[in-house]
């Protein structure tokens, strides 16, 4: 018990150590990936949709660019305020860009670049504005201020928004970087975890096998030490049975035997006036032999005199007819194969488990016809009882009766089965090893 809550203790804590550390895994992969999908959806992201507006604001600045150097070509005859709608045209287009923009800026842009930025458009504007009114009075002045003012306004601008076309790049390449150091880390950690859990999954797994290897050979000591009891319980029954037979036989059975013989005599020296003399010593002669018989049959059953007799066949010969009187059960008995001089010592199994077996149908089975088979081969003697009964109900939980035969078995190095018979009842079959030469040596002993 001890043992079997420290293994369970043990395994538990194994269990729990391998969660927390699965938790701590999980929530260190999902905070690196919440890191990932900032860095893809608040910089890179960001930073591609906030380049994209900068280039359409750069290519504002260069068409008012090429717009500027065209309004200083005075060969087309154009006057300055001629330039004025496409130039509207140009303002809006940048600041709807620029409020666009302003909403997808990067958070790594200074607030005072973005003042920075905003002041200088708002100059560059007023600044045209001024240059369309001067140019209504004064053309020359105003294509003088264009060129001296205006012109290094927008290049001005366009080196803003060059620099903060470089800055996004710069951005989105550490983000990339970010996020390829961030999938090389979440990749190293699942191999670290991964070979963590192996190498704890084979420390569990060497300690369960050499925790069940103890239990095994324990279980195997207890084994041999239940089987060691088993062989001498059942040599101390077979001594005792013994002991008891002889002294029935011995004892009981010839004072019952002298007891008839005398009352025998008496009946013969009664005379013949005497006939209730002779009723009564009759009466009693049947009595005594009766009690005779049973003597007989305890001792039998007891320990088998007639196996150290007259040999197993004529052992079994003999019980079978007394079993179906005892019982009113039917044996049909069959042999088959020679040379039945077969050792004591198996002889002995082998009759204790046909005494059981037996025993078995009359007590259990119900059936009235029960089948012995007994068959010779050169290396073995097969035992076979068969009945029409209602069989074994659960083989798996042996009353002592089949754990006796399995013990038996065992003791004379055989094998035994509890089957189904053919007609639906038991059948017990039980092979044991006898040699010819074991048996001719028992036939010269």
């Amino acid at each position: 018990m001890e043992s079997k809550r420290s293994l369970s203790i043990r395994l538990v804590a194994g269990l729990l150590f391998s969660l927390i550390a699965l938790a701590l895994y999980g929530g260190y992969t999902v905070i690196q990936l919440h890191s990932l999908r900032r860095l893809e959806t608040d910089i890179i992201d960001r930073n591609r949709r906030d380049s994209l507006l900068l280039l359409r604001v750069q290519n504002d600045l260069n068409t008012l660019g090429l717009g500027m150097r065209d309004m200083l070509d005075s060969r087309d005859g154009y006057p300055i305020t001629a330039w004025r709608s496409q130039f509207q045209r140009i303002r809006t287009d940048l600041e709807d860009a620029f409020a666009r923009e302003s909403h997808v800026a990067p958070t790594l842009r200074t607030p005072d670049q973005t003042r920075y930025l905003s002041f200088s458009v708002s100059q560059f504007w007023d600044a045209l504005d001024r240059v369309f009114d001067l140019a209504a009075h004064n053309e020359s002045e105003a294509r003088a201020q264009v060129q001296l003012s205006l012109q290094a306004r927008q290049a001005a601008l366009s080196t803003a928004v060059s620099r903060f076309l470089v800055q996004n790049n710069e951005s989105e390449e550490q983000a990339v970087e970010q996020t390829r150091q961030i999938h090389a880390q979440v990749e190293r950690n699942l191999y670290i975890f991964l070979a963590a859990m192996l190498v704890a999954l084979a420390a569990v797994s060497i300690y369960v096998i050499q925790y069940n290897r103890r239990i095994f050979d324990r279980v195997t000591n207890l084994s041999m030490r239940r089987s060691e009891l088993a062989q001498q319980l059942i040599t101390m029954q077979e001594t005792t049975f013994r002991s008891i037979s002889r002294e029935l036989h011995d004892d009981f059975g010839q004072i019952l035997t002298a007891v008839g013989a005398m009352l025998q005599r008496a009946g013969k020296l009664a005379g013949t006036n005497l006939d209730a003399l002779r009723d009564e010593l009759r009466e009693i002669h049947v009595v005594v032999q009766s009690a005779l018989d049973k003597v007989r049959s305890l001792s039998q059953a007891l320990h088998p005199v007639m196996l150290e007799e007259v040999g197993f066949e004529s052992a079994v010969d003999t019980y079978i007819p007394v079993f179906e009187k005892r019982t009113n059960i039917t044996v049909r008995y069959t042999k088959a194969g020679g040379n039945w001089d077969i050792p004591h010592d198996p002889s002995i199994h082998l009759y204790r488990v046909l005494q059981e077996a037996l025993n078995n149908v009359a007590r259990h089975s119900g059936s009235k016809v029960a089948e012995v088979r007994l068959t010779r081969t050169p290396g073995s003697v097969i035992l076979e009882i068969e009945d029409h009964g209602s069989g074994f109900h659960d083989p798996g939980r042996a009353g002592l009766g089949l754990i006796s035969m399995r013990e038996r078995a065992e003791l004379a190095g055989g094998n035994i089965e509890f089957l189904s018979g053919a007609g639906g009842g038991a059948l017990v079959r039980l092979s044991i090893p006898v040699s010819t030469e074991a048996a001719h040596v028992a036939s010269g002993s």
